[in-house]
């Protein structure tokens, strides 16, 4: 039977969330079947999380829920959390919920069901969110009160909705993810099955309070999966990749890339008798597999620490950073020649016939402006080694991914050329280097570029405009020359618009006035004395009352 040849039921016990307002059986560009159809009722009681004290909720603050999480038996898994994704020098960047790195990723896999446990303001916004990303597929949600939390019912529940959505004629996994307050209250989804008729379960922990960025959360759930499937591999046979393979060593690809960058990483492989392997996170099960069977780990995106750790247990070696630009797609090609122990002269090749296109690319569609970048995806520092090949005067760049030893060479070489590298930057210190280095366009974060709108710079969004490009090789090689450049070009229309709506205020006072609002000191002075006093209030170990 094909995989979407059986059409499932709904079910008592499972709700799902779906980019329409009625039960859908809608499928994915994939071909994966949804999970059982129930529309949530609007009535949903809202969860509280009571493993804490008092009930103080989701909205508790991020120590008391690491404390009540801790306290819930999940000291271990915050632990590793903690030593996978350090935070500092402050606790967390500024961006979307972080579990829907991990939804992304689970939904974009073919047969493949996702199960939501969480918050239900928290269920709506991460679907709201995959469906703004084209996800078209359903979201599972396990619904819960405080009785159902403090009761245990909310993991009966969980179970039961497990159980009737494991159907292997539809799913060869299904993810299961506890929120921030599941995770607060001990929700113990390690006790799940591991599998259920052949369907592999996979539960995960995925608090906004342990994992810094949605980014990072991509590793987390692509980490389980890589260590599931490295499990299997080691009990006996496992299934071949669907398109077969091809007799030649591969390198495995670590990193959400653009579709074309796989494709021209093969390119440069070839001449070296390797070929490109899966990419992970990966889009079914059975290349988990694929990727573990390789010669060598390309770490193009250097987070993913959880999926390292596996590779590396499975005796897998890794290099860091990728082919972009001419200086990095020599020293990408020398670290592959090294660690796969292919002649030099045989690399030396590789590198006269690609290096010199790269080159010619690069020269053919320079970047003239000062530039500032930020972001949260983790390839900005690739992006700002294009850019400064390109010939950009890059200024400064910020990501909220964390510094590890596979991004070291990139950070190396771009302070080298005068940049400076910010890693867990937070929404402050990209604007302030937008202050300090008075850039002529501003690629960033949304809050980052709309900042920079309203100081009539240019800007550039990150996740949509830049990394939604190709990057490797020579194709990538002045791909971002026609966004980059037209986008500089734009500065004299700022100019005009400003001109234009000079006299009208900005901020509060913006508008047409009869007479200008004025500003009252007094009142704010007071509202802050009331916030500092509250705070004192909350604080464990009191405060001085404010006068």
């Amino acid at each position: 039977m094909s995989e979407n040849s059986h059409q499932p039921q709904a079910q008592p016990g499972i709700q799902t969330r779906n980019n329409t307002a009625a039960p859908q059986h809608s499928r994915g560009d994939s071909g994966s079947s949804d999970l059982p159809a129930q529309v949530i009722a609007s009535d949903a009681p809202a969860a509280e999380s009571t493993a804490l004290a008092q009930g103080s909720g989701c909205h508790g603050g991020a120590e008391e829920m690491q404390r009540a999480a801790a306290q819930a038996g999940k000291s271990e898994i915050l632990r590793q959390y903690a030593q996978d994704y350090p935070t500092g020098p402050h606790d967390q960047p500024q961006s979307m919920c972080p579990a829907f790195g991990s939804l992304r990723v689970g939904l974009r896999m073919r047969r493949t069901a996702t199960i939501l446990s969480g918050s239900a303001c928290c269920v709506y916004g991460l679907t709201f969110t995959s469906h703004f990303y084209g996800a078209r597929r359903t979201v599972g949600y396990v619904p819960f009160d405080s009785e159902t939390l403090v009761t245990g019912k909310l993991f009966e529940d969980i179970r039961e909705a497990v159980q009737k959505t494991a159907d292997p004629e539809l799913y060869d996994a299904l993810v299961i993810t506890n929120l921030c307050v599941p995770t607060a209250s001990g929700v113990p989804l390690q006790l799940l099955p591991k599998q259920i008729n052949g369907v592999r379960i996979i539960g995960i922990d995925v608090p906004g309070f342990g994992v810094p960025t949605h980014a990072e959360a991509k590793d987390v759930l692509a980490g389980a999966m890589l260590r599931y499937a490295r499990t299997e591999v080691e009990q006996g046979p496992v299934a071949a990749p669907r398109e077969g393979v091809d007799g030649r060593p591969t390198v495995s690809l670590v990193g959400e890339m653009f579709p074309a960058d796989p494709v021209i990483i093969g390119t440069l492989l070839e001449p070296l008798g390797l070929s490109a392997g899966p990419v992970v996170p990966t889009r079914e099960w059975r290349e988990q597999y694929a990727a573990l069977d390789c010669a060598l780990v390309a770490a193009i995106h250097p987070f993913y620490t959880a999926v390292f750790r596996e590779f590396e247990t499975a005796g897998r070696a890794i290099i860091g950073s990728a082919p972009v630009g001419h200086d990095g797609t020599a020293a990408w090609l020398d670290q592959v020649g090294e660690a796969t122990g292919i002649a030099k002269s045989r690399v030396d090749a590789a590198k006269n016939r690609f290096l010199p296109a790269i080159q010619g690319a690069l020269a053919s569609a320079p970047v003239k402006g000062r530039i500032t970048l930020s972001g949260y995806e983790g390839s900005e520092l690739l992006v700002a080694r294009l850019l400064v090949e390109s010939g950009a005067d890059l200024r400064y760049v910020g990501s909220a991914c964390p510094r590890t030893r596979y991004s070291d060479a990139d950070r190396e070489w771009l302070e080298a050329k005068g940049v400076q590298v910010r890693f867990r930057a937070s929404l402050e210190q990209d604007l302030e280097a937008m202050r300090e280095y008075q850039p002529d366009l501003v690629i960033g974060t949304t809050p980052v570029v709309q900042k920079a709108k309203e100081a009539a710079i240019p800007g550039l969004y990150f996740t949509n405009l830049i990394s939604a490009r190709p990057l490797m090789g020579p194709a990538g090689a002045g791909s971002l020359a026609q966004v980059i450049n037209s986008a500089l070009q734009g500065r004299s229309r700022f100019d005009s618009m400003r001109s234009f709506f000079a006299g009208v205020g900005s901020g509060e006072s913006a508008g047409i006035w009869q007479q200008t609002p004025q500003p009252h000191p007094e009142f704010r002075a007071q509202m802050r004395r009331q916030q500092q006093r509250k705070a004192a209030a909350k604080s464990p170990v009191g405060g001085e009352e404010v006068a």
